[in-house]
């Protein structure tokens, strides 16, 4: 099987592209003619709508120090990455606050459910609660 090699654009070719996308341009007919997948195009959109021009890296390897902004990073456009994982880690403390707060109600049932069962009403007469006699059918002596 040929080796497929992997293709590189430039920040001019993707916005070019872009372009004709905002134009109204059908997505599936730009990919076909630029032979790019349907999803790189959205990728670069999503990119450029959160971080402009700077987002979409230009050929080879970014300059170290210099923060890219990906598609991938999700949440809306214009949102701060550090403003999502500060939501992700405020969802997370919350997810576990209500399941301690289920298990805490599921243990206080229980032990709710466990004194009312040990709370039987008792006979006020002074007489002894009856229990099971051994008697005809219950294994005693039948006279």
């Amino acid at each position: 099987m040929p080796k497929v090699k992997s293709r590189r654009f430039g920040r001019a070719f993707k916005l070019s592209a872009l372009s004709r996308m905002d134009s109204g341009e059908n997505v599936s007919a730009l990919s076909r003619e630029l032979n790019i997948r349907r999803k790189l195009l959205y990728e670069w959109r999503d990119a450029f709508r959160a971080g402009g021009e700077e987002a979409l890296r230009d050929r080879g390897r970014p300059p170290r120090g210099s923060v890219v902004v990906g598609a991938r990073r999700g949440g809306p456009p214009g949102d701060p990455p550090d403003a999502l994982g500060a939501a992700r880690r405020r969802i997370a403390a919350l997810e576990r606050k209500v399941g301690q707060q289920a298990l805490e109600a599921d243990f206080l049932g229980q032990a709710l459910q466990l004194l009312e069962t040990s709370r039987q009403p008792r006979v006020r007469t002074g007489a002894r609660a009856s229990s099971a006699s051994s008697g005809p059918g219950r294994g005693g002596k039948a006279d």
